[in-house]
């Protein structure tokens, strides 16, 4: 890894931290998304990465649980894994379903405090409302993302 290339990967782990990941995770999947071969080893990345090999695999699995990275088979022994395509819409469409979850709780909450609360049944509103426009942009936004991929490919 060049210096350049180290700058990107631990820009990427900064970047992951601040999406709610680990600083780990985002090195791990920067690396896999620049490196040749496209796909790497446990062993490879930990080393590449300066980290102990059983950080990398439990990353590995969490990436590879939000779609982010697949294993690929190999003749040996060892793990091997790399970037998969439409990751980054995958973990999206996780997020958007525990929203689609909130929503109930909110409707709930909205039935607890009833008419004779206006100002927290005006600050649940507010926010399931915020949340189901999310939603309803977010499946618009997803669809316009496939046909622009479509296109682009």
């Amino acid at each position: 890894m060049n210096d350049q290339e180290s700058e990107f990967v631990d820009r990427m782990g900064l970047l992951m931290e601040r999406l709610g990941g680990t600083r780990t995770m985002g090195r791990l999947y920067a690396w896999l998304m620049i490196c040749d071969p496209p796909h790497q080893s446990l062993t490879g990345l930990a080393a590449d990465l300066g980290v102990s090999k059983t950080a990398v695999s439990t990353v590995a699995r969490q990436l590879e649980l939000s779609g982010m990275i697949e294993r690929v088979p190999t003749p040996a022994r060892g793990h091997h894994y790399r970037v998969t395509g439409g990751g980054w819409a995958y973990v999206l469409q996780v997020q958007l379903a525990a929203l689609r979850q909130s929503l109930e709780t909110l409707d709930f909450g909205l039935s607890v405090v009833g008419e004779e609360r206006p100002a927290q049944r005006a600050r649940l509103a507010e926010t399931r409302d915020f949340f189901a426009f999310t939603l309803q942009d977010a499946d618009g936004m997803l669809q316009r993302w496939r046909e622009h991929r479509e296109r682009s490919s």
